[in-house]
């Protein structure tokens, strides 16, 4: 995170382009090294997001494959097939 994903982050930065960085997929030695290179970029400009944030900002409109998008979140999120399989109950899947 403080190498792979802060140089290139900082670099784009400094050319002007907006930087996006997805906090979950990168990894590094510990917790105080993540932190500051989070840090380091934030305040250099790039703004945090995690893969959820940015799957939803680039599917934008659930009208459009709330089946490809659905899959995902509940293959990979415990939590959100569980809520996906009660509404279902609950409306009947309508």
């Amino acid at each position: 995170t403080e190498v792979c994903v802060a140089f290139p982050a900082l670099a784009a930065i400094e050319e002007g382009f907006d930087v996006f960085v997805v906090t979950d997929a990168s990894g590094t030695f510990n917790q105080i090294s993540r932190d500051s290179a989070w840090q380091r970029m934030t305040a250099a400009g790039a703004q945090l997001m995690n893969w959820f944030a940015v799957a939803c900002e680039l599917h934008r409109d659930w009208r459009n494959d709330v089946e490809g998008l659905a899959k995902i979140c509940s293959d990979h999120i415990p939590d959100y097939r569980n809520l996906m399989t009660s509404y279902a109950a609950l409306t009947g899947n309508k």
